[in-house]
């Protein structure tokens, strides 16, 4: 039997208007559990704007499961200006953030949830990190994260009997294509929304996705310096 794990978004914009994402996820497989609309927005449908080399044939797929998943709030963003201040608390089953940032960062955050969780299949070996969602994560934050996410995913596919990647070319290769789903979505947007703050909030996505490649060819360079006990102790930790 499983459960729903429930991650709570709450906004509040500069002029008052307020909205509540409730995201909830299968406890199990993390997977977005989507309530279907009855009336789907045309900027959601499959075929418009579809990522280059989409598994999915809009012939039989009506909707693009990530466009789809995101209606809700856009329908909520699409008039914010992306340097608007935001007001956003984030409760997750360990604890309640809250902070004041701008539209664009608010958005980029729930987003980025929203789209690793959905049922897009280029983005499911992202739903680990939607687990220990960190809400307003700086890229520094972002890419530790990503890297340990993926390098534990090695250490389980080495211990069942699968060859792993500790050198991280595939992580590089999943940004690269997160990469590519970013500006499509970016293009679907463009569309759908009256200001800037939702396609700004999917750059912001973008600039980090793009960034995760140049770090891993650069060995996590900018991350050596924490892990200095172990480097110094012939990687024991100190012990």
């Amino acid at each position: 039997m499983t459960n729903t794990l429930k991650i709570v978004y709450r906004l509040r914009a500069e002029d008052g208007d307020s909205a509540e994402f409730v995201i909830g996820l299968d406890d199990q497989t993390l997977a977005l559990q989507v309530v279907p609309r009855p009336d789907p927005p045309a900027w959601v449908q499959l075929a418009h704007h579809q990522c280059r080399d989409c598994p999915l044939d809009a012939q039989q797929v009506a909707l693009c499961p990530m466009a789809a998943a995101l209606a809700d709030l856009l329908d909520f963003a699409r008039g914010l200006v992306s340097h608007s201040t935001v007001a956003v608390t984030v409760s997750t089953p360990e604890r309640e953030i809250s902070a004041v940032t701008t539209a664009q960062r608010a958005l980029s955050s729930l987003m980025g949830l929203i789209m690793a969780t959905c049922a897009c299949p280029e983005v499911a070996w992202l739903r680990p990190m939607a687990r220990f969602h960190l809400p307003l994560a700086s890229s520094e934050e972002t890419i530790y994260r990503a890297a340990s996410m993926y390098l534990l995913a090695q250490y389980f596919r080495q211990r069942n009997g699968a060859a792993p990647d500790f050198a991280l070319e595939g992580l590089r290769d999943h940004y690269q294509r997160i990469h590519v789903i970013n500006v499509a979505m970016s293009e679907r947007l463009r569309g759908a929304v009256e200001r800037d703050a939702s396609i700004n909030a999917v750059i912001l996505l973008d600039l980090f996705a793009k960034a995760m490649p140049d770090s891993v060819s650069e060995s996590l360079a900018e991350l050596e310096y924490l892990f200095r006990p172990y480097l110094e102790t012939g990687g024991e930790g100190g012990r």
